[in-house]
């Protein structure tokens, strides 16, 4: 197979193999400007926010990454407006990782798209593939928080730091664990009137 045809086989989530030099240009491009972003001042705002825009498929206004960054290829990543990323965000972009807007995540986060056969003959032919991931608005992923390969994150909810999410998580939900499981449902009425202060301090809620 030409390298273009293993680029199509991982863009349509196919099963491909990666050591392919169309791919290693493309990831060759995201490691070179992720070290720039990752080795620049991180005051400079303008100079990160024109790599953070080169680098991936979208980033939105007022949204924030602080290095270190690491993807795969950057492209298949779209980051919303005014969404943080705290240090230590890992990107496996092999299949497309959405992240929608206002989306707090924690230091030391991975969204981990990169599936493998398990076969040892497939696996040991260095074929792979991937599974997309979207995390919705409003969700807060706290720190050290792993998304496994196919999952979405509802609206408005927030995953306990350290949590391993294995599966689809509805909107509106407190989840921990490893697998994560779901432990109460969040009020959307809420107002920070309504907030009790020793309530986000309970070791069940998520470290950003």
């Amino acid at each position: 197979m030409t390298g273009e045809s293993m680029r199509e086989r991982m863009l349509a989530g196919e099963l491909y193999i990666a050591d392919d030099p169309q791919l290693g240009l493309d990831d060759a491009r995201a490691q070179r400007l992720a070290h720039r972003i990752n080795t620049t001042d991180p005051t400079d705002g303008a100079t990160m926010r024109a790599l953070l825009t080169e680098l991936l498929g979208g980033y939105g206004e007022g949204s924030l990454i602080r290095p270190p960054l690491r993807c795969d290829y950057g492209y298949q990543t779209t980051f919303g407006a005014r969404s943080f990323a705290n240090f230590g965000l890992i990107c496996n972009d092999v299949a497309t990782i959405t992240i929608g807007d206002d989306v707090q995540i924690g230091p030391g986060v991975q969204l981990l798209t990169s599936t493998h056969p398990l076969e040892p003959g497939p696996r040991r032919d260095k074929w792979e593939a991937a599974r997309p991931i979207v995390i919705g608005d409003n969700v807060w992923l706290g720190g050290g928080v792993i998304v496994c390969p196919g999952v979405t994150i509802g609206a408005d909810t927030v995953v306990g730091a350290g949590s391993v999410v294995v599966r689809d998580l509805p909107a509106g939900v407190l989840a921990v664990g490893n697998p994560a499981r779901i432990v109460r449902h969040l009020d959307p009425q809420a107002t920070v009137r309504s907030v009790d202060p020793q309530t986000i301090a309970q070791h069940d809620e998520p470290r950003v």
